[in-house]
């Protein structure tokens, strides 16, 4: 039986966004508000893509960026420190089970590729500065899409790109709103929870589980 192709999120699948607190306090702001900040972004962007309409994550970011600064006592001026922090972000390192895990999936013949909500751009250098870039084929964009994951379209565009059916790939995520948005598309689902912690009973259910990256290639051999 042919293998299936791994499509991998990036924001916090792969990327180590808990990084970004550090920065916050670089700035003079509380690092929880990095939490916040990154949750407001993504809740701006699912607005704007229930509305029909697919703006950049960069734009969708900064503005949020600019909320949830109002008022904090910030050791720089307002410009400066929304430099400071949008380009800490373009600076985040990768989860230490991706490398390995990455590794272990092409060493078993797995295809993989990625798709982001963010700027390919980005998640492209993320993956050079871990040293990962060859191992990884397409990296797609919901900005080449008509919306952000996890609207159907985003989905279908990636498949389209990788020139596969929805159950010959599989996705890997941390966020059960993209594991969700997944399963309705057809695609089969792989729940990255590194956490520990429960997946909502509102939302589709995923085909599998792992605590790491590490972990999907005996998972995916056998299913």
């Amino acid at each position: 039986m042919a293998l299936p192709l791994v499509l991998f999120d990036v924001n916090e699948t792969l990327s180590d966004m808990g990084r970004m607190s550090q920065h916050f306090e670089e700035i003079g702001a509380p690092p929880q508000l990095a939490a916040l900040w990154f949750a407001s972004v993504l809740r701006d962007g699912f607005a704007l893509t229930a509305a029909g309409y697919n703006v950049p994550f960069g734009e969708v970011a900064e503005d949020a960026l600019r909320t949830v600064l109002a008022g904090q006592p910030l050791n720089r001026d307002v410009e400066d420190a929304l430099a400071h922090v949008m380009t800490s972000l373009q600076g985040l390192p990768l989860h230490p089970d991706v490398v390995e895990g990455f590794r272990a999936l092409t060493g078993r013949g797995f295809e993989l590729a990625a798709l982001t909500n963010g700027a390919a751009a980005t998640a492209e250098a993320l993956l050079e500065r871990g040293g990962v870039r060859a191992d990884v084929g397409p990296v797609l964009s919901v900005e080449d899409a008509p919306r952000w994951k996890p609207a159907p379209e985003s989905y279908a565009y990636a498949l389209r790109a990788v020139q596969r059916a929805a159950d010959d790939v599989v996705l890997v995520a941390v966020h059960p709103w993209d594991i969700d948005g997944a399963a309705r598309a057809g695609l089969r689902t792989v729940w990255l929870n590194r956490s520990g912690g429960p997946y909502p009973a509102v939302m589709t259910r995923p085909d599998h589980e792992v605590p790491t990256i590490a972990d999907l290639p005996d998972l995916l051999v056998r299913a």
